[in-house]
């Protein structure tokens, strides 16, 4: 089968390569002309961390990625994909095209999912999103793991979990779109939180910090309109290992570097994200004491170990 992604990232490159190696499609990958992901992967075929075998073709052809396949997996910053959509079908014909979604963030401008950008830009509502734990380290050293593909389609996501499905990656379903985008999204937010007490050697707290953000993102994703037992699951709860202990996490080793005052230069999803859960939780009128700190912390020079005390200094109640 031919499958098309666009995003030359780490994580795009990851499903490349596992759709090419792992289930032997034909797979394309198209990145931007000017990245130096791209210009880097066109000069050796590798990156920092998988190199991409000879059967994968290389291109900065939009047009050619979107007519090479009717499966278009999207793996770029969460930021940039109103824009990325909005010039998308300004130039190019997606009609008959499934878009699968592989971000985790929200639109921090709007608090806008990304398939409800997708939807609203395009008018179409043939699109899933592929979230849940793993690293590329992981994938791509044979460690299996489990992920989630979801979409307002049953029979859609079914066919896209048996065009991705394999021994490395098993496939479960849903069609909780709003609590599988915010729980997938807001788990990078307690990844930061993490790195933090890990900075400031309260890694003792993670335990906590798994407990009472769950419980923060459910209130939120049942505000909404989702399904509260979304947050438990792959997700988000079931990402929280490869997000708040893991040495690959980007959003923990961003959070442990603002402690440390050291600047990282990888992308950290959650940093935005954490502006999205304020304006959300201030829309929905749910309380989000976490992702509000990680968000003083970041964009108001809140003292670091002040504001995260102050989650303990709350007042005592039943846990649910």
């Amino acid at each position: 089968m031919n499958i098309s992604v666009i995003g030359t990232g780490r994580w795009g490159c990851c499903i490349a390569w596992y759709c090419a190696s792992v289930l032997y499609h034909n797979v394309l990958l198209c990145g931007r002309p000017t990245s130096a992901d791209y210009l880097r992967l066109v000069e050796t075929r590798e990156n920092d961390y998988l190199k991409l075998p000879e059967s994968i073709e290389l291109t900065d052809n939009k047009s050619k990625a979107l007519s090479h396949s009717d499966y278009i997996v999207v793996s770029i910053g969460a930021q940039s994909f109103r824009s990325f959509i909005r010039e998308l079908t300004a130039n190019h014909d997606i009609n008959g095209k499934t878009f699968i979604l592989c971000m985790k963030g929200i639109e921090s401008s709007s608090g806008m999912r990304l398939t409800e950008i997708f939807e609203e830009e395009t008018g179409s509502n043939r699109v899933a999103i592929w979230v849940g734990p793993g690293h590329v380290q992981d994938y791509y050293a044979g460690r299996p793991s489990c992920m989630i593909i979801a979409s307002h389609d049953i029979v859609l996501t079914k066919k896209l979990v048996s065009v991705f499905n394999s021994k490395l990656i098993r496939f479960y379903y849903s069609n909780d779109l709003i609590g599988c985008e915010i729980g997938a999204a807001a788990k990078n937010v307690m990844g930061i939180a993490s790195g933090m007490l890990d900075g400031l050697g309260f890694s003792g707290l993670k335990g906590a910090l798994m407990a009472r953000g769950a419980r923060e993102v459910s209130r939120l994703i049942t505000a909404m309109g989702g399904q509260e037992i979304t947050a438990y699951g792959l997700s988000h709860l079931g990402d929280y290992q490869a997000t708040l202990f893991s040495e690959y996490s980007h959003n923990r080793m961003y959070g442990e570097s603002y402690i440390r005052g050291e600047k990282l230069e990888r992308l950290a999803e959650g940093v935005d994200t954490s502006t999205a859960m304020v304006l959300l939780g201030e829309k929905y009128n749910v309380d989000l004491p976490i992702s509000k700190v990680v968000n003083q912390i970041i964009f108001s020079n809140a003292d670091p170990r002040k504001a995260l005390e102050s989650l303990f200094d709350r007042e005592n109640k039943f846990e649910f």
